[in-house]
């Protein structure tokens, strides 16, 4: 996928998804079981939907805090942050100055929890409390000498270190990885367009294992990069492009938009379920992953009419899982319920 038409699809999402309107109401049955092995699940008709008075654009992030309530990142004027039970049910929303809202990442400093926001329209990143005061933000990274101006800056997701320092990953920008200290002060960059990271690559991703887990969008593989930027290995996912990576216990679990985008706006996605060796063992809405006697990971597709394009998801305590979904026409988060 070229860049132009991936920015292209950007400006034009609202337009082409007007056929899919509020509510999925293929969704509001009780489904059939989703994925395979260990991990099948149920879609909750009609979870996290609220209406008119808390209307969703693009859902982009989702996290969870430590009294288990899911905050959704959407880039809808009227609420950009709306705060579920989980339930679903309204706790409460915040926010109109993010037109670009994208990544959603929750730390804990201390005693207290924070939110890092991303903003492709402001160039800029935001660190908030939890109720949406602004504690710090940054704007484009001038001093590193790889930007000329703010637009060529369009941060996709943040990554956060134990001690305070974070990345951040120019994912819709120059393909940058961004690092700094807890501070907010520069200590290095590497990839972009001419690094050895390919453009439309570094979306989202994780820190794991003392490693940056990278979601290369587009690019239908993950890439693990040591915190100097070199390259410790690749995980293809043929079928798949990667938009987010979550972990839970021993496995990982990466949001797809399905490869055959954008040429076929009907497009969905699925999710793919891997264990602590980064090996495929379910597809949520996706056929079964299959390995050759080579080893090699045959092609990933969509199943069903379940997804529109997952960006984010979630796994609580109990296994459900809760999925954000871009270009999905104003469609609230999915609820999978493990079963």
């Amino acid at each position: 996928m070229t860049s132009h038409s991936r920015r292209s699809f950007l400006k034009s999402s609202a337009c082409s998804t007007t056929a899919f309107f509020v509510g999925a109401p293929h969704l509001r049955a009780k489904s059939a079981r989703l994925g395979q092995g260990g991990f099948q699940y149920r879609i909750v008709p009609d979870w996290g939907v609220l209406g008119d008075d808390s209307p969703v654009n693009n859902c982009h992030g989702i996290v969870q805090d430590k009294e288990g309530h899911l905050i959704l990142f959407t880039d809808h004027a009227k609420n950009n942050i709306i705060v579920y039970d989980r339930d679903g049910k309204l706790v409460h929303k915040w926010g109109t100055n993010y037109p670009g809202a994208h990544g959603l990442s929750i730390v804990t400093e201390g005693n207290r929890e924070v939110l890092f926001l991303t903003d492709l329209k402001r160039h800029m990143v935001f660190k908030t409390t939890l109720d949406g005061e602004v504690l710090e933000q940054w704007g484009w990274p001038g001093k590193s000498g790889k930007y000329e101006k703010a637009d060529q800056y369009r941060p996709s997701w943040t990554l956060h270190k134990d001690n305070g320092e974070f990345f951040v990953l120019d994912g819709y920008g120059k393909d940058y990885i961004q690092h700094f200290d807890a501070t907010g002060k520069q200590i290095n960059h590497f990839g972009g367009q001419a690094g050895g990271i390919s453009h439309w690559g570094p979306h989202g991703g994780i820190l794991d294992q003392d490693s940056l887990l990278i979601a290369m969008s587009d690019q239908q593989y993950l890439m693990r990069l040591d915190t100097s930027g070199k390259e410790l290995g690749r995980t293809p996912l043929p079928g798949g492009n990667p938009r987010q990576i979550h972990r839970d216990g021993d496995h990982y679990y990466v949001a797809h938009l399905a490869d055959n985008w954008p040429a076929n706006r009907n497009s969905r996605g699925f999710i793919t379920v891997l264990d602590k060796t980064l090996k495929a063992v379910a597809n949520i809405g996706g056929t079964p992953p299959v390995y050759n006697d080579d080893g090699v990971l045959q092609k990933m597709q969509q199943a069903g009419n379940i997804f529109r394009h997952p960006h984010d998801l979630v796994v609580d305590k109990e296994g459900s899982i809760y999925v954000a979904q871009f270009a999905s026409g104003k469609t609230y988060p999915i609820k999978l319920e493990r079963v």
